[in-house]
């Protein structure tokens, strides 16, 4: 997918929006994970030796175009400078007043943020007088935001058509390796989904199939799946309205010559608490007041094996209530072995990259993808926004 980069940018002595993606979970003002920040930091450098004046544009949370005093960035423009070692200009406003003073006052190699975007109504509204007044701070804009690039709004379309405009390297970096699973993936290839909901991965499921050999599923998605195939999940997360869909997926599937591996065993409890009494069965011997809250040893030992020589590796989604650390076993299991796999591994969704960082094994993946559901709408096939928006012309 040829798109814009940076070298199609002649930035040296200009003001350039970067649309980033700073939704980072705060708790009460603090910052708990800056993963998304240092991200972003690769192309702030490069856009400073280049001579470009810097004014960062992000959402954080879901405002609904109203201020809220939780949602100010200021705690990121803090951060920010403690990253890049200087301190970075922070306006309390968008396209107002003290936005208007601080980009007209940047220097080459200054760096500015606005303040959260999704303040203001004409955001999400993809509205083109805000994304012109938007574009009048800066001479160029660059896409940085792969996490927001499936939404169009105006600080991830619109502005882009008024202005010169490129992905930043974060963005390049998403989309190469997104696209490399879709277009060449090498195999043995594995895709492994987890989470709540089947429905969350449906799409996935159907896009990918012809392009991999495993399919191994945990998470509170598996239940549905277990259920579709005979075993009891008692007091378990299920999709009833989703089981012909499962059985659908598997018939295809096993059709397809794809190997899938649902749980054998799995650890239950009778409610979702970190002291609750636990026990680990196979899963032909869940009760009925039982409820299903991570995959077990025997399931790690599985997929572990399977992984072992899969030359292409995709991970979305926990294998069990990841945040409860009496349920954290199976995705941490997980974890390990992707990170052990030799060949081309690939990991996005919130708690699977939550458990490589935890553990130190991020540095042993290929890829971990900032994108969230930009990163599932990118492999069920969708054309996203926000980079539909910077392919170069034909």
């Amino acid at each position: 997918m040829p798109i814009r980069t940076l070298d199609d940018l002649d930035v040296a002595g200009k003001r350039v929006l970067v649309r980033v993606d700073y939704n980072v979970p705060l708790d009460d003002g603090r910052i708990t994970d800056d993963t998304r920040i240092r991200a972003t930091l690769p192309t702030i450098q490069a856009l400073r030796e280049r001579g470009a004046a810097i004014i960062l544009v992000s959402h954080l949370g879901r405002p609904k175009g109203k201020v809220r005093e939780e949602l100010r960035l200021a705690p990121v423009a803090a951060r920010l400078g403690e990253l890049l070692g200087e301190p970075v200009k922070y306006a309390r406003d968008v396209v107002g007043p003290e936005a208007q003073a601080m980009a007209s006052s940047l220097q080459p190699g200054g760096v500015g943020l606005l303040e959260n975007v999704r303040f203001e109504p004409g955001e999400e509204a993809n509205d083109p007088e805000f994304a012109r007044q938007l574009a009048s701070l800066a001479d160029c804009y660059v896409n940085d935001a792969f996490g927001a690039a499936h939404r169009a709004h105006a600080s991830t379309t619109a502005v882009a058509d008024l202005l010169p405009s490129a992905a930043g390297l974060l963005m390049q970096r998403e989309i190469a390796a997104l696209t490399k699973v879709l277009e060449s993936p090498e195999h043995p290839a594995a895709l492994i989904l987890g989470g709540a909901k089947v429905s969350d991965k449906v799409g996935v499921i159907e896009h990918l199939l012809d392009r991999v050999d495993l399919l191994l599923l945990g998470g509170g998605m598996a239940n549905t799946f277990l259920k579709a195939e005979g075993f009891p999940v008692g007091r378990s997360l299920v999709e009833d309205d989703k089981l012909d869909v499962a059985r659908a997926t598997l018939d295809r599937a096993r059709e397809r010559g794809v190997t899938v591996l649902l749980p054998v065993d799995v650890v239950v409890a009778p409610r979702l608490e970190n002291d609750a009494p636990t026990r680990i069965v196979p899963v032909e011997q869940v009760g009925d007041d039982d409820a299903i809250y991570d995959i077990g040893p025997q399931t790690v030992a599985r997929f572990a094996e399977a992984l072992r020589s899969a030359r292409t590796v995709v991970w979305n989604g926990p294998m069990g209530v990841f945040e409860v650390p009496a349920f954290a076993a199976g995705t941490r299991g997980v974890a390990e072995a992707v990170a052990s796999c030799e060949g081309f591994t690939l990991i996005g969704g919130g708690d699977s990259v939550a458990a490589v960082e935890q553990m130190g094994l991020a540095d042993r993946v290929s890829h971990i993808s900032t994108g969230g559901g930009a990163s599932l709408e990118f492999l069920e096939g969708k054309d996203l926004p926000g980079v539909a928006v910077l392919r170069k012309k034909e």
